[in-house]
């Protein structure tokens, strides 16, 4: 699927569904006539190298740590990476990558942040919420909210409002403290850092499209 067949509204030239940007890659499907199936194959070898790229996106940007001495939770590049990889590769596709991180994680593979694995620890939780984020996120940028600058700041505030809602529960329940205190420890300490994660995934979304329009 060439950049050409994107026309100024963001939308297939043909007008068939909005896309994300992953589809210009993998197209929006297989179409019919002749060639039908090896598009079709091609177009799902596309998207399973699409969701592998997500994951390993994922544990690249967790990677990337800085731990803090008063809180379990380190601060790190995968929030970014789930609003990146869910926008870009939309619903499907992100809900796949983020689930494949999770499952790969949970089974034993240490490739969570500061090389975690499992379940039992204070920040699966947000994990959990990783795929959560990566289906809003994914959802909502298949109705174009990431072709402008607003309204992907709003669809990024609620990804990460959702990796809150499923991580600061867990992180309660894994040190047995009551909410109050793991609100201090897993929201407040990240607030800055997720609000430039959010500005940078918000210049980054809306400007991609404004080139591939050009």
């Amino acid at each position: 699927m060439s950049v050409e067949s994107i026309n100024p509204a963001g939308r297939p030239a043909s007008g068939a569904v909005p896309r994300v940007l992953a589809d210009l890659v993998a197209g929006a499907g297989a179409g019919v006539g002749a060639g039908f199936r090896a598009r079709a194959r091609k177009e799902a070898l596309l998207n399973v190298a699409l969701v592998l790229g997500g994951t390993l996106f994922l544990v690249a940007a967790g990677f990337i740590v800085i731990p803090l001495p008063f809180t379990p939770v380190p601060v790190s590049l995968a929030t970014f990476a789930v609003l990146l990889t869910g926008a870009s590769l939309g619903p499907v596709r992100a809900a796949a990558s983020a689930g494949l991180y999770l499952a790969v994680g949970a089974l034993g593979a240490p490739i969570f942040a500061d090389g975690a694995s499992g379940v039992l620890f204070p920040s699966f939780g947000y994990i959990v919420g990783y795929v959560l984020a990566a289906i809003a996120v994914g959802a909502l940028a298949r109705r174009r909210a990431d072709r402008h600058v607003a309204s992907t700041v709003g669809a990024s505030v609620l990804g990460t409002l959702l990796v809150y809602a499923a991580g600061v529960p867990w992180l309660a329940v894994s040190l047995g403290v009551d909410l109050g205190t793991a609100l201090a420890l897993g929201v407040l300490p990240f607030l800055l850092g997720d609000a430039i994660k959010i500005a940078a995934v918000s210049a980054l979304l809306p400007s991609a499209w404004k080139l591939l329009n050009r």
